[in-house]
Parts: C-alpha cells; sequence; structure tokens
C-alpha cells in the first residue's frame, strides 16, 4: 500500500473566467491549443423549431448564456434548470490565433449528450450520436477571415431508455437510484491547430521486459512522411526510433531497459512525444505517456505486474453536488482520488459513467486503478444494440492507453437487456464480450456485472447488500464450480441455459450502509442499499462484519465498496455529496487492510 496521504477538504474554487482551463486530453496532447470553456450563448428549443428556421444561419444570436462545459441542469451552467428541454442551443465566436494561418484546425467536443449537429460558420460541420464520448471534427475548410462563429444543437430525449444515459433519471424528479440529467455539452471544448497532415489515433502496447509498440493512424496522409518518436522518463531521453508511413499507418518499436514498472501507489510513467515529418519539416507534433504494467488472471486471484493483489475499490458514481456528471474542477478529481487511496482503496469501479479523461490521467499518475463501465440503456430493440455497441467501441478507443484501467465492464446488472431468456439479448451480451476482447485482449472482461453470467466472462461479477458479514459467509462460505449458489439477490447469478464458467469471483458491489453526517443537509426521501445508521460507531460497525466475513470466504478476489460519495437522495456514501469526509480514513484503512 501507498503511504498516508494527508487529505485537508477544501471548499471548491472556480476560476471567475475560464472554468476547466487545464489540457483536456493530457494523453494526445498537442501544443497548439485553445479552450473553448467558458460562457456560450444558449437557448431551449422546446418547440423545436430551430432546424426548421435554420438558427444556425438565421438566428445571430441567442437569449441566455451558459458556462460551459456545464450542463444547463446544473448549477455551474449559471442555470440550473433540471425540468425537461430535449432540444438545445449554443453559439459562441471565436478567434483563430494568427500563427495558425495555413495550418489543420481541429474542433473537439469531450462529450455531448446525446445527438449532436455542429456548425462552423453557418454550415453544418459534422454531426454525432453517442453522449458519452469525444467528438472531433476537421473544420479547416469551413472557416474564413476574422471571427468564427460555432454553433452546436443537441438534442437528448429525457424519456427514451433505448439509449445508454447510466444513472440519468427518464422522470422530471430524481428517485432511487437514478440522478438529475445531463443535457448538451457537459466536458471540455478546444481548438487544436496542426499541419496538412496530422496523427489521428494512436495505440500503446507495452510489454513487461521493456518493449514497447505505437501503432498510429495518419490523416490526410502523403506520400513521403515518417514517424519519429522519442521516450523519456523524468527529463531524461530512454529510447527512440521512426517509421515510414505508409497506407496512412506507421508502427514503431521501441525497447526500454530495466523499465519502471508502474503499480498500485506508483504511478510510474514513461513520457512520448511523436513527430510527423516531411523531410525536414514538421507537420504535426503529439506527447503522450504509457506506463509498463502487466494484468492477468491466475489460480482465482488477480495479477498485476506477476503478483497476486487484492482488488479492494469503492464504487464511484462520479456526480457533484454543483455540476452532476462534469467535475467542478481538476483539484476535485484530485481530491476523490486522495481521499479514496487515504481510506486504504486500491481502485475505483467507475459505475454507470465513462469518466472524464482528467480522472484517468490522475489515476494514472498516482498508480490507482480503475474498472471502466459504460453507461448503459434500459430497454433493448435493434436501435439499442447498434447505438450501444457504436459507443462502447468509441469508448474502449478512447481509454485503452491508460495503464490505470484494469478491467472493462460494457453491461450492469442486466440494463439494456433486461429479459435473458430472449437470446438476442444473451447474444448481444456475448457478442459485447467477444466484442471488447477482440479491441483488447489484455483486460479482463466481466459480461454482465452483478447477476445473469453467460459463459463468456472473465470475472464472475456479484452484487450483495447483505447486512452483516455473517450473512455473507452463510451464502457464500462454500463456493464450487460444480454448484454455484447466489440466492436471495433477486436474480439467478447465471443467464438461463448457461453454467458457471470457473471464473475468479469479484464482490462487485457490497455495503450501503447509510449514515446521514450531523450538520449536513438530508435531502427528501434519502436512503441506503442496506439501512440507515444513527451514528459513525454503528455504521463502522457493520462495515467491519462485512469485511470479516469477506475475508473469510477464500473464493472472493476482490470487493467494491458501495460508494464513494451521497449522490443526490442516496445518502450511502463514505463522504457528503459535497465531500465532507463521514468517518476516519485511518479507521477505514484498517477495515480495508483485513482483506489480503
Amino acid at each position: 500500500m501507498p503511504k498516508a496521504l494527508t487529505i485537508v477538504f477544501a471548499a471548491i474554487t472556480l476560476s471567475a473566467a475560464i472554468p476547466r482551463p487545464e489540457l483536456p486530453q493530457p494523453q494526445f496532447a498537442r501544443p497548439d491549443w485553445q479552450t473553448l470553456n467558458g460562457e456560450w450563448e444558449f437557448d431551449f428549443d422546446d418547440a423545436n423549431i430551430g432546424l426548421r428556421d435554420n438558427w444556425p444561419a438565421t438566428k445571430k444570436s441567442l437569449s441566455r448564456k451558459i458556462t460551459v462545459p456545464y450542463a444547463f441542469e446544473t448549477k455551474l451552467s449559471g442555470i440550473g434548470d433540471t425540468s425537461f428541454h430535449p432540444w438545445v442551443w449554443y453559439r459562441r465566436t471565436v478567434q483563430i490565433p494568427a500563427n495558425w494561418v495555413n495550418r489543420r484546425i481541429l474542433l473537439h467536443f469531450g462529450a455531448v449528450d446525446y445527438r449532436a449537429m455542429i456548425w462552423v460558420n453557418g454550415r453544418l460541420a459534422g454531426l454525432h450520436e453517442g453522449g458519452n464520448v469525444p467528438i472531433k471534427l476537421d473544420i479547416t475548410d469551413l472557416l474564413t477571415s476574422g471571427t468564427q462563429t460555432i454553433v452546436v444543437r443537441s438534442e437528448d430525449p429525457p424519456e427514451d431508455r433505448y439509449i445508454p444515459r447510466g444513472k440519468q433519471y427518464w422522470q422530471p424528479q430524481s428517485r432511487g437510484i437514478f440522478y438529475t440529467r445531463t443535457t448538451g455539452i457537459w466536458q471540455p471544448v478546444w481548438l487544436e491547430a496542426t499541419g496538412a497532415s496530422f496523427i489521428d489515433k494512436l495505440r500503446i502496447q507495452t510489454q513487461p521486459g521493456g518493449h514497447v509498440t505505437f501503432n498510429t493512424k495518419i490523416a490526410r496522409s502523403t506520400p513521403g512522411l515518417t514517424l519519429h518518436a522519442t521516450i523519456s522518463y523524468k527529463g531524461k531521453q530512454v529510447a527512440s526510433g521512426s517509421a515510414t508511413v505508409a497506407g496512412g499507418r506507421a508502427n514503431i518499436g521501441l525497447y526500454v531497459d530495466d523499465p519502471i514498472k508502474w503499480n498500485i501507489g506508483q504511478g510510474n510513467l514513461y513520457d512520448v512525444s511523436f513527430d510527423l515529418r516531411s523531410g525536414a519539416n514538421t507537420l504535426d507534433r503529439v506527447t503522450s505517456y504509457y506506463g509498463y504494467r502487466a494484468i492477468h488472471l491466475q489460480n482465482g486471484r488477480f495479477h498485476l505486474n506477476g503478483r497476486p493483489i487484492y482488488l479492494k475499490m469503492v464504487l464511484d458514481q462520479g456526480y457533484w453536488m454543483e455540476s452532476t456528471l462534469t467535475p467542478p474542477t481538476d483539484e476535485a478529481i484530485q481530491y476523490d482520488i486522495k481521499m479514496m487511496m487515504e481510506m486504504g482503496f486500491n481502485g475505483a469501479r467507475k459505475h454507470q459513467k465513462l469518466e472524464d479523461p482528467r480522472f484517468l490521467y490522475w489515476a494514472d499518475r498516482m498508480g490507482f486503478l480503475v474498472s471502466s463501465e459504460m453507461a448503459n440503456a434500459y430497454l433493448y430493440d435493434e436501435d439499442y444494440a447498434a447505438r450501444f455497441t457504436r459507443e462502447w467501441m468509441e469508448a474502449v478507443e478512447r481509454d485503452v492507453n491508460h495503464p490505470s484501467i484494469v478491467m472493462w465492464i460494457p453491461i450492469n446488472e442486466s440494463w439494456g437487456v433486461s429479459d435473458v431468456s430472449d437470446p438476442r439479448q444473451t447474444h448481444h451480451l456475448k457478442a459485447l464480450y467477444q466484442l471488447t476482447k477482440s479491441l483488447d485482449p489484455t483486460r479482463p472482461v466481466i459480461d454482465n456485472d452483478g447477476w445473469e453470467h453467460t459463459d463468456m466472462t472473465d470475472l464472475f461479477g456479484i452484487h450483495d447488500y447483505a447486512p452483516r458479514g455473517e450473512r455473507l459467509v452463510e451464502k457464500y462460505g462454500v463456493l464450487s464450480q460444480k454448484d454455484f449458489a447466489f440466492p436471495g439477490n433477486g436474480r439467478s447469478a447465471l443467464a438461463p441455459g448457461f453454467q458457471y464458467n470457473g471464473s475468479p469471483v469479484f464482490l462487485s458491489e457490497f455495503g450501503g450502509i447509510a449514515y446521514p453526517l450531523p450538520g449536513s443537509p438530508v435531502p427528501a426521501g434519502a436512503w441506503g442499499y442496506a439501512g440507515v445508521e444513527k451514528s459513525p460507531e454503528a455504521a463502522l460497525e457493520r462495515m467491519r462484519s462485512l469485511y470479516v466475513g469477506i475475508s473469510k470466504i477464500p473464493q472472493i478476489m476482490g470487493i467494491c465498496y458501495t460508494q464513494l460519495t451521497d449522490v443526490e437522495q442516496e445518502i450511502n456514501g463514505l463522504l457528503t455529496y459535497d465531500r465532507k469526509p463521514k468517518f476516519d480514513a485511518k479507521v477505514l484503512r484498517e477495515i480495508n487492510a483485513l482483506l489480503q
């Protein structure tokens, strides 16, 4: 375990000028970039007349102001309206820096929920469907001299349960495990400048012995291009090489002697810079980083760098009181990870949310494990299957290079596949498993976390909110591959017609002990998964009993405690919604230490 961290709770502070001004995507960064966060013009379009009346060309201004990247439902947006508004519009003008003339200009949106249409100077620049993944547009040919105008229309049908929406509720008011919706732009927006040809995609593959391969795709490739890569560690160059671009691709294999491993609490990262050249002329420069770490499953245990470790994760929904799904500041992200580590957790299960890349960046730097989970839909049909598959592929592509991510979870608790007696839906589960392994064979994949597993899963994720550890021992103290029991948990552990495949057992949800911190506001309908305790001592005693029980079940190779923070009416967090600790972190660390 890493050394204990000293954590001081501090109120969130925001820049009055530009919110979230930091580099949005540190793992694929260019030196010339410009944030477009801040004030945009904004309007609701409840009658859905904006397209009919050609607002991108005819509407020279919008009636409201909004602070991007916060959704209009949030306080930090400056609007804070949580009622239904399915169609919204954004508008702002920008100046392209003078030294970007005669270069390609790329427009990026971290995420726009759910469907986006983007215009530049009145001309359509692009369409995108998928509220959790990024949008990248080459807008060079749409630019004019002087000021540029960017217009965005977002459509997010609040009651459509066939689109991946995670915990966003389709009813007007939050209730139970469902929370305030997020509509429109909710992650940073920025511009980049590059050359006539540029690096479009990057895949990094490492081997524990020191080999690393960089596979790239080049946009607007022309004959005679070369790609050059330079690796450094703590500022010292350790390897370099180059490759000729052929067929719009360039692959470089390098070797680092005796590499320093990325590990828990040790975010040992190697920096790498890429130069795309035409002769002596550099057309594009991208900086990235990676870590040397290997994961595999063996003898029912999770292994990191060849050594077995016990996964001690905490369920993190990634909501904030004043900004819902959008981290309010970069410091807020760091605070959450530091608190999780201080409480003795070695990882987070990001639940029903594809997290902001800055969270993954800090997890990479701090040596903190992450389970990556897609925001799910709730109902199945052919349209759902197509749109979910496309977005999940984009999600894996966005995050595959992060060393902190150690598993993929496309589906949670049969959301979107609620009737596994339907063979289409079990085929969908198995297809997502196979698809994910085809995109990334290096990480474990859970087919359907919580229950109703098929025979294609690398980890057997189970959810159980038993009130005490004695009950867990009764249920799971004797597990066998021939007769895997999963009693009293609402649904069967296996989908109909499937047998347990012997995969390691991961208790990926448990706990849920609610305790309202005195002096903190308690929302209407406040509740917890496993009841509400009246004192911190009672809550900790019950938590300890759960851990003691789990420690007596050797078949369980890891846990995920529910949950890091309160979220709206759900008060089973270890922190309040505004991130005040409910318990002594040292005591929580001692409880986590019961599992080895």
